[in-house]
């Protein structure tokens, strides 16, 4: 557990700010559940709790080691490594089926083999494997009933509103490594070649991509918000906060246009405490979102 919660602390100043909005029991939960996707992130990029990546050239070892050590993990054994041997407690407690823990390791797969979207239902189906099935995993941590699927479905939106939002903010980053998540169709839409995105003669066009990421992000954000009313308090207090502070991320990319890769964005100290106030009277208020299925109109559904 103190590693979890040092992992946390390191690697999110965000969502760990929003987890001390939990209960305890979840939020320690939390923690576990988050100590071992960075850890796999980290194994599969070269990281140190996020941060810049770094090229690696063993990509298909790095994923068979997450497998092997992940495989170990779930059949009840120890692995000594603290993030994985924690995977195991808490999927243990809360029921996390196997196939979400290994649909996430299926968007490091993707990425080992240097993948790029071709369309958006590529792009919806890599934010899945990367973060939707996170946010599956995350409500089964808040106590979702397996069966609930329209809640599980909104966890899902949430996953997919972050990711977008990393991509959004990420894109010269990624470049820098070799990567790169926006659709080639897209790409090809906007006439912009992919080796030199991030020159000064192509930022008005990549601002146009950045604002579609927005409004992609704010599209599931939205769409999450309607599974709050199946949460406890404290959880969809934790959830609406990550949401607006992650939202948060996504628009300033689009506010920003052409200047939003000449340094990292991110949410400021202020903003955020701003969104767990906002967040508090939300929740309290939640039961009018209802599930809100008419939101969901053209939206990506998750894999069953």
């Amino acid at each position: 557990m103190a590693h979890a919660r040092d992992s946390i602390a390191k690697g999110s100043k965000s969502f760990a700010m929003a987890s001390t909005l939990f209960a305890r029991q979840t939020r320690e939960r939390a923690w576990l559940l988050y100590a071992w996707c960075r850890k796999c992130d980290d194994l599969a990029d070269g990281q140190d709790h996020g941060g810049a990546m770094a090229s690696v050239d063993d990509p298909q070892a790095r994923l068979a080691h997450i497998r092997a050590l992940t495989a170990i993990a779930l059949a009840g054994q120890t692995t000594g490594d603290p993030a994985f041997d924690g995977l195991a407690l808490v999927a243990a407690e809360c029921h996390i089926p196997a196939s979400l823990i290994h649909d996430l390791i299926e968007g490091f797969a993707l990425d080992a083999q240097g993948w790029q979207p071709q369309s958006e239902d590529d792009l919806l189906r890599y934010c899945y494997h990367v973060a939707g099935a996170v946010g599956c995993m995350m409500a089964l941590v808040m106590g979702v009933d397996p069966a609930d699927d329209a809640t599980l479905d909104r966890a899902c939106d949430l996953g997919l509103a972050f990711q977008l939002a990393n991509i959004a903010r990420d894109v010269g980053e990624d470049h820098a490594a070799g990567r790169c998540y926006l659709p080639a169709d897209w790409l090809m839409e906007m006439t912009i070649p992919t080796d030199n995105m991030l020159q000064p003669a192509y930022r008005a066009r990549l601002a146009v991509l950045g604002k579609r990421l927005s409004v992609m992000a704010a599209r599931y954000e939205a769409s999450a918000r309607h599974g709050t009313p199946a949460l406890p308090f404290r959880s969809a207090w934790a959830v609406l906060a990550a949401a607006g502070i992650y939202g948060d991320i996504a628009r300033k990319v689009a506010a920003k246009g052409g200047h939003a890769w000449d340094q990292r964005v991110h949410t400021g100290k202020l903003a955020k405490i701003g969104w767990i106030i906002k967040a508090g009277i939300q929740s309290r208020r939640r039961a009018r979102f209802g599930q809100g299925d008419a939101i969901r109109q053209g939206l990506w559904t998750r894999p069953r």
